[in-house]
């Protein structure tokens, strides 16, 4: 702790009457009288100077306020000073009325309008109206209670401090002020009355560490620009107090803390396939408060280049989003040799948010993501975004009357990159209702009766959609392949219990489909020849353009209960075995809307002078009604098993529950309306958890009719002919398994509360920042984490050429694990690949090293196998002020 040092005694420090206690105990009675003395003619003469007027305009008599480890006096000083000053300390406040100056010691705080001075000792002169502040030194001889300088939106943190309330200039030494994004270092600092500021040997950092920065760059004069910039005159950078030979004849650093426009510098470099290049350089227009538009682009001397606009907006409680384009020309090799390739690919991308306290009733949200098949291939992008072979857009509003009718606007969009095959649905409405109960008394007493269960629901759903290669897309007769239609769904509901135990679900369903056009198939006997094939008689199919209107209907009942089993177990770690047994029968009704009179089918007379059938709506876009009639008898049964186990961990049943069959389905049917083969497959699936992390399901069809011996199936029952209930169609087995550790899977659970948000987490703008670049995204908060999956596919498809099965079996397997490790408070890395069993090697690896080095980070991304094999090496200051200033080596995968 430091000692203050007052005027008076060096020794009894305080007031005179303070002092006299110091006197008596060190120099005697005597002493002590002739003391008193000069008081009492001091006393006398500060009385007089206090009546005098002129004195009184000048200072006034404060009232001081003790209060615990804190003295604090608030004074109106001299008229022409606009406000009050207030002032505290910790220690002591010592007036010393004939300087008319107050001393302030011990985390002494003076406070004059917005502006607030805090430091270890304050020495007001209220005679100037100026201050002076400066730190002391603690018993190890380190500065403390350095004055902190604020004034609006600047603060200054210094060794030494002199300001003047009246002029507003101060002179400060060894200061430290935050600026923007930056740091200014100055051992003189003139502060002027318009804020602005004069530094004599300064130096502009980025680095929090104000003793030692890291780096700075460092001059001999500047002007600091509050809200606007900072003018040096020569400038040099300085790392680790290591001038280097890198020099500026003048400084200029951006301080505003609002966006500014400007031009981003690009990077350059060579690569062996395109030749030398500029990425990433452009302009940035900061369009306003909510708007701004980012424009990059890159360009390489043999011929490929690119352009990539982003325009961001964002309306603060209402919404946000982001359009992105990206069209880019990649020439790989020399035009004439094998080798060469060009690409003209371009990607689409716009997200719009809207806040949902903006307008609750209704939502407009927007996920458009379409690109070339090859944008992914040849141009650099995430790895999420180089293993997706699929891309989904969505432009939808939603909005409902009252919370009873709902209505979706969607613009929807759906492309594979491996396929080539593009889906385009514009518009897509979809109108439905709360579900109704139309029987439903609206004052019921007593107990409810079996008709109010009856329920209506209504869904209209009107669509126009596109299919085609994206080769395909943009040719003139594309339109003529699209298709449209609506579609309206009534359900009818019954439930009902009967005999207490059992449930009853009676339904009926009413669809009707209105089309625009229809299709009309006739038989021409024409001779056709295609290569060497002749072809004589065909049927051609005319689309008519018209109004439809499709209706069907079908009818449904189900009767279901549940049969509950179980055994206790008095003694083992096995308590209890409990088996749910959920029987289940139906019957369902539709009829055969094939004929004549329902108008939905054609039929025409083939060469051979066969009958045909066919459905005007074949490939519609909501389907067609059944053709044949049914009258179908489902039944089926459901299984799940489980156990109950001793657990330790758990204080209050001591038990814990085991799943050993989660369920095991078999279902079939029976067909009443046709004439042959009536019963239909029999399917029998299940599915379980083991280990908590392993996932097992089964599925499987059986058939119970016999085939011939070219392998079709006969009206005769496989027990018949085989003597064998069933003959197996398909078998599949599926196994996955999934483990996601990390360190806080092995220590100890403690209860904690849940978590604030403190100052240092993440914003909103950074978590929407990390959302769209994770791989950016550095977690120090896990020292190490792993995750493995693994999945199993067994199919097996036995093909027959009598009753012995001719086995075809599939194996799939997938391996995939991706892991991080701390191997020090600033050192990760990262790893991610798996393994391919079919060319047995490694799939698609990546390895990342993160070096934090407080102000500044390095990066290593390292790919070394497969398309995307390349490397990148970047170090960078931290700060997006000096965003420009870092170092990068890379090698592109277009280069190897």
């Amino acid at each position: 702790m430091y000692t203050p040092h007052h005027k008076y005694n060096q020794n009894c420090p305080g007031w005179p009457s303070v002092a006299l206690f110091c006197s008596l105990r060190k120099n005697g009675f005597v002493l002590s009288l002739v003391w008193l003395a000069l008081i009492f003619v001091f006393n006398v003469h500060k009385s007089s100077a206090l009546a005098s007027p002129s004195f009184l305009t000048v200072f006034q008599q404060p009232t001081d306020t003790l209060q615990p480890d804190t003295l604090t006096q608030t004074i109106p000083v001299k008229q022409k000073l606009e406000t009050k000053v207030e002032r505290s300390a910790n220690d002591s406040i010592v007036q010393d009325l004939k300087n008319r100056m107050v001393h302030l010691y011990g985390n002494a705080v003076v406070v004059y309008g917005d502006i607030k001075l805090e430091a270890a000792y304050i020495r007001f002169n209220f005679e100037t109206n100026q201050v002076y502040a400066r730190g002391v030194e603690d018993s190890t001889g380190k500065l403390i209670g350095r004055p902190k300088f604020t004034d609006k939106d600047q603060t200054f943190e210094s060794n030494e401090l002199n300001y003047n309330f009246d002029s507003k200039k101060g002179i400060i030494r060894n200061v430290v002020t935050e600026d923007g994004q930056g740091f200014l270092l100055g051992q003189k600092v003139k502060k002027m009355a318009d804020n602005t500021i004069n530094i004599r040997s300064g130096a502009y950092t980025t680095c929090s560490d104000h003793d030692h920065p890291h780096f700075e760059f460092r001059f001999n004069k500047s002007r600091v620009i509050p809200g606007s910039k900072i003018v040096t005159g020569p400038a040099w950078l300085v790392i680790e107090g290591m001038p280097l030979p890198l020099a500026l004849p003048f400084g200029m650093f951006p301080n505003r803390t609002t966006r500014k426009s400007g031009v981003r510098v690009p990077t350059y470099g060579e690569s062996a396939n395109r030749g030398f290049y500029f990425e990433n350089g452009g302009f940035y227009w900061a369009i306003n408060d909510r708007m701004d538009l980012d424009i990059v682009g890159d360009i390489y001397t043999r011929g490929s280049w690119a352009l990539k606009p982003v325009f961001r907006y964002v309306k603060r409680y209402k919404y946000s989003g982001s359009f992105n384009l990206n069209y880019a020309i990649n020439i790989l090799g020399v035009e004439g040799n094998p080798d060469y390739r060009r690409s003209r690919d371009f990607r689409v991308r716009w997200s719009h948010r809207q806040d949902p306290k903006a307008r609750p009733v209704g939502r407009f949200s927007a996920d458009v993501n379409v690109s070339s098949s090859n944008f992914n291939a040849f141009n650099p992008s995430t790895s999420n975004d180089y293993l997706s072979n699929e891309f989904k857009s969505s432009v939808a509003y939603q909005t409902n009357f009252n919370n009873k009718v709902f209505l979706t606007a969607n613009a929807s969009h759906r492309q594979n990159t491996k396929t080539k095959m593009v889906e385009v649905s514009l518009p897509e409405l979809t109108l439905n209702t709360n579900t109704l109960y139309p029987l439903k008394r609206r004052n019921a007493v007593g107990s409810e009766r079996w008709y109010e269960a009856l329920t209506v629901g209504y869904t209209l759903s009107a669509r126009n959609s596109l299919s085609l290669p994206d080769s395909m897309f943009f040719k003139p007769d594309a339109l003529k392949q699209m298709r449209n239609g609506i579609q309206q769904s009534i359900p009818v509901s019954l439930p009902l219990k009967v005999l207490k135990y059992f449930s009853l679900s009676n339904s009926i369903s009413i669809t009707n489909r209105n089309y625009f056009s229809n299709l009309e198939r006739y038989w021409v006997n024409d001779t056709i020849i295609k290569g060497t094939d002749t072809i004589i008689g065909y049927a051609k199919t005319d689309t008519v353009y018209r109004f439809n209107n499709v209706f069907d209907f079908n009818v449904s009942t189900n009767l279901s209960t549940k049969v509950f089993g179980m055994v206790a177990f008095k003694k083992g770690p096995v308590r209890a075995i409990r088996h749910v047994f959920t029987p289940r029968i139906g019957a369902s009704y539709t009829p055969a809307f094939s004929e004549p009179r329902w108008g939905y089918y054609g039929r025409y007379i083939d060469g051979n002078g066969v009958e045909q059938i066919y459905s005007k709506y074949d490939g519609a876009l909501f389907g067609s009604p059944s053709r044949d009639k049914s009258g179908r008898i489902n039944f089926g049964f459901s299984n799940n098993l489980e156990m109950k186990v001793r657990a330790r961990k758990d204080t209050i049943t001591g038990m814990r529950k085991v799943i050993l069959i989660e369920d095991l389905t078999v279902s079939g049917g029976y067909d009443l309306a046709r004439d042959s083969l009536n019963m239909s497959l029999i399917s029998v699936s299940g599915r379980t958890r083991l280990l908590k992390n392993l996932t097992v399901q089964y599925n499987s069809s059986w058939d119970p009719y016999a085939i011939d011996s070219a392998g079709k199936t006969i009206n005769k029952w496989e027990w018949d002919v085989n003597r064998r209930l069933l003959r197996k169609t398909n078998a599949t087995w599926s196994l996955g398994a999934s483990w996601n550790l990390s360190q806080k899977d092995f220590e100890k659970k403690t209860t904690k509360a849940p978590p604030q948000r403190q100052p240092g987490m993440a914003t909103e703008a950074e978590l929407s920042e990390i959302d769209r670049n994770p791989e950016s995204f550095i977690d120090w908060s896990i020292p190490w984490s792993l995750s493995i999956n693994y999945t199993l596919r067994y199919n097996n498809t036995p093909h027959y050429a009598g009753p012995v099965p001719l086995g075809q079996n599939k194996v799939v397997q997938t391996l995939g694990f991706s892991g991080d490790i701390s191997i020090t408070p600033k050192w990760k890395i990262q790893a991610q690949s798996g393994w391919d069993f079919e060319a047995k090697g490694l799939s698609y690896t990546s390895i990342n090293i993160y070096r934090d080095l407080h102000c500044w980070e390095m990066r290593f991304n390292w790919i070394p196998l497969g398309f995307r094999k390349s490397w990148n090496f970047t170090i960078n200051v931290k700060s997006p002020v000096l965003q420009d200033l870092k170092l990068t080596r890379k090698k592109d995968f277009r280069d190897f």
